[in-house]
């Protein structure tokens, strides 16, 4: 399997789902809140940046657009994050 793939899979199957949990988490607070704190817009702003970026990544990958070295990066970049948060 190329990186390319393994990258998409990975950010199906993994980013983009953990990123649209903690998307609707963090709306979910705001609504409880009924106030959010500057912070909180700012850490939902760059939750769906992260989220769109991802979308935009696969969308290149899908279009035959990426490098496989680009792809390589990109993914060993987010095995290091997500392994990082899980820690």
């Amino acid at each position: 399997m190329s990186y390319s793939e393994k990258l998409k899979n990975f950010l199906l199957q993994e980013i983009i789902p953990d990123l649209e949990e903690a998307i609707d988490e963090m709306f979910s607070f705001i609504e409880k809140a009924k106030m959010a704190s500057i912070a909180d817009k700012e850490e939902l702003q760059d939750l769906q940046e992260m989220h769109s970026e991802c979308k935009d990544i696969v969308a290149e990958i899908e279009a035959g657009e990426m490098e496989e070295k680009e792809a390589q990066e990109i993914l060993n970049e987010f095995v290091e994050m997500k392994t990082a948060d899980e820690e």
